[in-house]
């Protein structure tokens, strides 16, 4: 493990990671639906509104009838409309995740994880994967059998984004990481789906200590075992960046090897975050940027970009236009927390790892 520096660098290295993973949230948030709002409908949204290079929240919708509605939430996650973060899963199970290391520790179960949902989780606020395990949970089922009986979303998304909590409070330790975010995505998922959880959270985890991104995304796939689909994927991203090719083409590229898996599987959406964190090199607003513009699940890839670039470079280093309207303020769905501080969610994490020594 390599040591990581003062107390003050590590909190603001922590609050950065919070800011960036609601930050990048907000800006996917309006496009968020992959099959509809593709990769050439966002740019060409962004042409329209003169929002290229994006650097701001997304613009207001343009009068354009080839493109297709900003989902509902739009209204409070554009430009000029952020008064404090909007309500959503990927912040809301990072909230979780807190609530779940200070209640039940580091050494808490995957059954002790469940138990939480059913506390503090509104069933209607999970989606996916998540809502059959939570159902499953309802029916009396025990993990792992929560995530395997009539399951067909196993390997997407939903474990990668709640992984965040494990990286943040395991900074410069990414195998640790790992083995947090494994007990918990196992109750609702198998094979990639863990495995994306496991690589997510390792590599937030190396993003407090390592040089460079991609020295952060080389680290991270050692925790995931070399065979799988999301390894090679991801490997796959990296081999195509050291030949100098361009976002857009090895976009292009990743989109025909994992054609079929759809857009919230744990694997294409990999290609899309690997791509962004490389291409953006360690600058904020580059890097949530082109994750966003990337496709997919644009809200969750954002976030998880945005709580990358934002431990590597602090919450000082975020950019005004991101932290700023936000006002310090979460909106959340899990019981006891909505409308708390992301400076109070920030100090309770950074006093986790205190706690932990």
């Amino acid at each position: 493990m390599t040591s990581v520096s003062t107390d003050p660098e590590l909190a603001d290295r922590v609050l950065g990671g919070w800011l960036g993973r609601i930050a990048g949230n907000m800006l996917g948030k309006p496009v968020e639906q992959g099959e509809v709002w593709t990769r050439d409908r966002i740019d060409r949204y962004l042409r329209r509104a003169d929002a290229l290079p994006l650097t701001d929240y997304l613009p207001e919708p343009v009068d354009d009838d080839d493109l297709p509605e900003l989902r509902p939430e739009w209204r409070d996650c554009v430009r000029g409309r952020v008064h404090g973060s909007c309500r959503d899963d990927d912040v809301d199970y990072a909230i979780l995740g807190l609530d779940l290391l200070e209640t039940h520790g580091f050494g808490f179960s995957t059954e002790q994880v469940g138990d939480l949902w059913l506390l503090r989780l509104p069933y209607r606020q999970t989606f996916t994967a998540e809502r059959v395990a939570y159902r499953n949970l309802a029916n009396g089922l025990r993990p792992t059998l929560t995530a395997t009986y009539d399951n067909p979303y196993q390997e997407w998304i939903g474990a990668l984004i709640r992984a965040d909590i494990h990286g943040w409070t395991s900074p410069g330790d990414p195998r640790r990481a790992a083995s947090l975010a494994r007990r918990d995505a196992v109750l609702s998922h198998t094979g990639n789906g863990v495995y994306g959880a496991m690589w997510a959270a390792a590599l937030i985890a190396a993003a407090f200590t390592a040089p460079t991104v991609r020295a952060a995304v080389d680290t991270a796939l050692t925790v995931i075992p070399a065979s799988s689909r999301l390894a090679r994927t991801v490997r796959r991203v990296v081999s195509l960046y050291e030949t100098r090719l361009s976002w857009q083409d090895t976009l292009d590229t990743l989109a025909e090897e994992t054609a079929g898996l759809g857009w919230i599987h744990t694997v294409p959406n990999a290609a899309v975050l690997t791509a962004g964190l490389l291409h953006g090199g360690g600058d904020f607003t580059r890097t949530v940027a082109l994750t966003v513009r990337g496709g997919l699940d644009t809200d969750s890839n954002g976030a998880t970009a945005g709580s990358v670039a934002g431990v590597m470079t602090g919450a000082r280093a975020v950019p005004a236009q991101w932290k700023d309207p936000l006002q310090d303020t979460v909106r959340s769905a899990v019981f006891g927390f909505d409308g708390v501080r992301v400076s109070e969610l920030a100090e309770r994490t950074v006093r986790l790892v205190t706690l932990r020594g």
